[in-house]
């Protein structure tokens, strides 16, 4: 649907901003509810992101997403913070209410949690310890998610053991040394890879899944590739996995619905597109 002026903004501040595939995710989207609306993206440096964040309102926009360097930034730059986003020390969405004021939110750790359940439907919070790799924003949600969920024991495993620990005393768990990671998975019911090892164009990650319970899911957040060395190896032993696109199509479902006012749906068909296969 080509928008009207009266169409409903949104989009996405970043530095940079052109590799985000939220334009085109949040694009199927209206296009499929034939919403009024736009979804732009903002390249905003960050030294301009407090004025970008201020001027929101005044062009009419109903919010926006947050991606890479603005999440922590922008804490201090809203009228209100959920209790998630100030828990987990990032933003990832602002809503713009019918006032002018600007709400704070962070949808990534739902967006894990649902990623998880759907790709995993047999797993449960209480089926036993969880593994986390990495300190970073991504590794604050999951963490905060997966205790939220109710799991009761989470080792976060980080190459640096300071921000490994800062983690674990912010948010809870246990801080596990690089060192030790290949033997933490033992008796693991869930482990989720945060950091960026693995990924297209960076080092890959030296984990050993040797001890790693063959009942475990194992998820990547990674998903450019989609199919990580990660999840091909546990995939090869028998493990359950779960890519890393799910977790971006379902944080993007309360922000959408918040801003357009309609619900969207996350399906096989969007998986296809936002990946860029048609």
């Amino acid at each position: 649907m080509i928008p009207t002026g009266k169409a409903r903004l949104a989009g996405v501040l970043g530095w940079p901003v052109s590799h985000s595939r939220s334009p085109r995710l949040h694009g199927f989207w209206l296009d499929r509810l034939g919403i009024d609306g736009a979804y732009v993206p903002l390249a905003v440096r960050p030294e301009d992101l407090a004025d970008a964040v201020a001027v929101l309102p005044k062009l009419g926009f109903s919010g926006a997403n947050l991606t890479v360097p603005h999440k922590e930034a922008a804490l201090k730059l809203v009228d209100d913070l959920d209790p998630l986003a100030e828990r987990i020390g990032a933003v990832n969405t602002l809503v713009v209410r019918p006032d002018g004021t600007i709400e704070g939110r962070n949808t990534d750790a739902y967006g894990f949690l649902e990623n998880l359940r759907r790709g995993a439907p047999t797993w449960r919070p209480e089926n036993g310890p969880a593994v986390v790799l990495g300190a970073g924003g991504a590794a604050r949600a999951v963490v905060a998610a997966l205790a939220a969920a109710g799991v009761t024991e989470i080792r976060i495993i980080n190459r640096s053991a300071d921000r490994a620990q800062a983690l674990a005393g912010s948010l809870g768990g246990q801080a596990v040394v690089w060192a030790e990671r290949h033997a933490a998975l033992r008796d693991a019911a869930v482990l989720v890879n945060t950091t960026t090892l693995g990924m297209s164009g960076q080092p890959p990650l030296d984990l050993a899944l040797d001890s790693l319970p063959v009942t475990a899911v194992v998820n990547d957040i990674v998903y450019v590739p989609l199919d990580t060395p990660l999840l091909a190896a546990a995939r090869e032993r028998g493990n359950t996995t779960v890519d890393g696109l799910g977790m971006l199509l379902w944080q993007a479902v309360p922000g959408f619905e918040a801003w357009f006012g309609v619900r969207p749906e996350v399906d096989a068909e969007l998986r296809t597109f936002v990946l860029g296969e048609r």
